[in-house]
């Protein structure tokens, strides 16, 4: 079980990774206006927690063969077929759970970044 949920893990993580730096890509683009920037942060980071829970929802019903964590799981470490749909759902949907509630948090940072730049007028 702690394979899988290292799997998991590692294969969410890379993904927001992913995400993440495309949204650093745009508010370092928009960084002459750091206002701007911190708003189009905490609007991106609100986009990847929506694609994150519809993903999480997603999990329940997905195929287990055809996840990208099945195909990095070891042979050896895959649970027997008779519950390997249930484990595997639980895994990754209490997974892209958890990183949707981390990237909530950086998006209210970055919300509240740009609110208190919009209120010292910059």
């Amino acid at each position: 079980m702690e394979v899988l949920r290292r799997v998991a893990f590692e294969i969410v993580l890379r993904a927001c990774l992913f995400g993440s730096l495309a949204i650093f890509c745009v508010m370092v683009a928009l960084s002459f206006e750091p206002r701007a920037a911190f708003k189009a942060g905490g609007v991106l980071t609100l986009v990847m927690v929506g694609v994150l829970l519809i993903k999480a929802v997603e999990a329940r019903t997905k195929d287990h063969r055809r996840t990208e964590m099945w195909l990095y799981l070891p042979k050896e470490h895959r649970p027997p077929p008779a519950y390997a749909q249930t484990v595997s759902a639980m895994v990754l949907r209490e997974t892209y759970l958890d990183f949707a509630r981390r990237t909530a948090f950086v998006s209210v940072v970055m919300w509240s970044l740009a609110l208190v730049l919009a209120l010292a007028g910059l």
